[in-house]
């Protein structure tokens, strides 16, 4: 199928590569079937960008949080396990959403912690994981005193 899309306009994808999103996102709830979409590299790509395919105006920039140090121990309910279709842990591809913040002249983008996607991807279903309550373990390093 031919998709039109604001970032790279006419793109064509087949079938068997889009991720459907039964619940779609926070916030675009409507917007149910996406597809991964990166630079050609030799190397694995540092972010992928998260195309709607029901929405040409609407793309997500999403990482792998491990990238930046991040990792996750998400327990699924029995709801979110079978909205996956059961998968094996080697199946399972956990991202991070990226959002822009514009204050004051000042750029900065960063990664949405509390709301992580979790991809089957071999049956290429996900989900939007929004947690309730967050508590990162965080361990900052190289850090140098002032004394």
């Amino acid at each position: 199928m031919k998709v039109e899309t604001y970032l790279f306009g006419a793109v064509e994808v087949s079938p068997e590569k889009v991720i459907n999103f039964p619940n779609g996102l926070v916030a675009f709830e409507d917007n149910k079937r996406f597809m991964l979409v990166h630079e050609d590299a030799a190397e694995e790509p540092a972010s992928y960008t998260l195309q709607s395919l029901d929405d040409p105006n609407l793309a997500f920039q999403i990482v792998d949080p491990t990238t930046i140090g991040f990792n996750y121990e998400l327990v699924l309910s029995d709801a979110e396990n079978a909205l996956l279709q059961s998968p094996a842990a080697e199946d399972v591809a956990v991202m991070q959403v990226l959002f822009r913040k514009d204050e004051g002249g000042k750029v900065e983008i960063s990664p949405s912690l509390r709301a992580p996607l979790v991809i089957n991807t071999r049956a290429r279903v996900g989900l939007q994981k929004v947690m309730e309550t967050f508590r990162p373990n965080i361990t900052l390093s190289n850090l140098v005193s002032a004394l």
